[in-house]
């Protein structure tokens, strides 16, 4: 009997204990980082009007509260197991995280580009990618479209960033899909290196271009980026002109779509932007030349205008340097399409077509993508429309306007601040002072 008593008291105090360890697992797995952030004037939405004097309370990676007034938080609504941190942004201006909807962010265009890519090794490429990824986060841009890269390495690079690994913008990654030599070729190069570049999704005739989707798809494309005109960086004489026919384009959309795929056609001449449009595509890139029926097209399919001014602009200041490193061939097109964008991108936005922000990062360089907001205002886009495209429209073109583009209850805390109000100066975007992504202070 006394033994019976004595194992029993025994097995009392190993339930007991075990009963204690897992209430501090519990404790410990159900605990959470708060940060109260009291912003001086906070646009939590911009399509709204900026508030005074408010707090937004930050639980792990998401938008806990936004109330009136500078919160400190009662007992009752954290953990004694919970962090808690209060960051002071009165003296500033607080928004949601700005998006470029077109980067490319393995590499930066100039006079060493072609030698530069010969000599790196893919993990040269890796590392210098993921330094331009941290000025695109720095710079207050915390979402990305990376709308041409090799795509095993983005691929890593996007990952990478969403585990943590890394610091970075959230990046939506493309597959590129283009038919033999048109824009999205390898091009300007010996015939060995031709056929060595030569990507495995170049394709040519709707069925081709139907598997060339899939498999971009296959291997982790976020988004199918096409090319239904020729470009002005690639190095031919091939024009601007539509390149991918008609039947391709609807084959490649369709493939995509029904994969669960959205698409982003660069074009620049009217034929190859209408063409796309037809097809049902869900953005045109640049769009130099969109034409009255462009933008009937437009408004029909409610597809958005992603500009792109900052790489016009760099390319004319680019081919009228002295120490110009253009081939005859892109300098001719540079000057020509980047002088014509501006203008036309005024019309089109005057026109009431849907606007994205993006910037073409890569031909203008990493971290300076807040210029394209200076452009677009140059160019008679208001100050609030230019807050709209980089915030809410570019949370509609991804899909992800559930969890991105305002600083609202349950979204993904992405919140950016800066001294000055860009709706009163828009070049207040170029000194972005606080970044936060996902609930991580990345800059103060």
């Amino acid at each position: 009997m006394r033994t019976q008593s004595v194992l029993s008291k025994i097995k009392f105090a190993l339930v007991m204990t075990l009963s204690a360890t897992c209430t501090l697992t519990s404790l410990a797995a159900n605990s959470a980082d708060y940060k109260v952030i009291h912003a001086g004037e906070l646009l939590s939405d911009a399509s709204e009007q900026p508030l005074k004097q408010y707090s937004l309370v930050i639980k792990d990676d998401q938008i806990f509260e936004v109330k009136k007034g500078y919160l400190t938080l009662s007992k009752d609504k954290i953990l004694s197991s919970d962090s808690l941190e209060y960051i002071d942004l009165k003296d500033s201006f607080v928004m949601a995280g700005l998006m470029d909807m077109h980067v490319h962010l393995q590499g930066e265009i100039g006079p060493k580009n072609d030698s530069e890519s010969l000599r790196m090794s893919d993990a040269d490429v890796a590392m210098r990618s993921a330094y331009f990824a941290n000025k695109t986060l720095m710079a207050g841009f915390t979402t990305v479209r990376d709308l041409g890269a090799k795509p095993e390495q983005i691929y890593a690079l996007r990952d990478a960033i969403a585990k943590g690994w890394l610091s970075g913008p959230r990046i939506i990654a493309s597959g590129g899909v283009s038919v033999t030599g048109g824009h999205g070729d390898v091009d300007g190069k010996s015939p060995d290196l031709l056929d060595m570049l030569t990507s495995k999704t170049i394709c040519d005739g709707p069925y081709d271009c139907r598997r060339a989707t899939r498999r971009a798809i296959k291997y982790g494309a976020d988004v199918i980026k096409i090319t239904s005109t020729g470009g002005v960086l690639s190095d031919t004489n091939t024009g601007t002109g539509q390149q991918m026919a008609n039947d391709e384009l609807k084959e490649v959309i369709d493939a995509a779509h029904a994969l669960g795929r959205k698409v982003a056609s660069h074009a620049h001449a009217a034929e190859g932007i209408n063409a796309a449009l037809r097809a049902g595509v869900d953005s045109i890139e640049h769009g130099s030349y969109a034409n009255k029926e462009s933008i009937k097209l437009f408004k029909k399919s409610g597809a958005y205008l992603v500009p792109t001014l900052l790489a016009g602009d760099t390319v004319v200041q680019m081919a009228n340097s002295k120490g110009n490193f253009m081939s005859d061939a892109i300098k001719a097109k540079a000057i020509r399409v980047g002088n014509d964008m501006q203008n036309n991108f005024g019309n089109a936005y005057k026109q009431g077509v849907n606007i994205a922000f993006g910037t073409d990062s890569g031909v203008s360089r990493h971290g300076d993508n807040a210029k394209e907001a200076v452009l677009m205002h140059q160019a008679g886009m208001s100050n609030k429309d230019i807050l709209i495209s980089a915030t809410i429209n570019g949370a509609d073109l991804l899909g992800m306007s559930s969890s991105l583009g305002t600083l609202e209850q349950g979204k993904q805390a992405d919140v950016i601040a800066m001294k000055t109000s860009p709706l009163e100066q828009i070049d207040a975007l170029l000194d972005v002072q606080f970044v936060m992504k996902s609930g991580d202070i990345h800059k103060r």
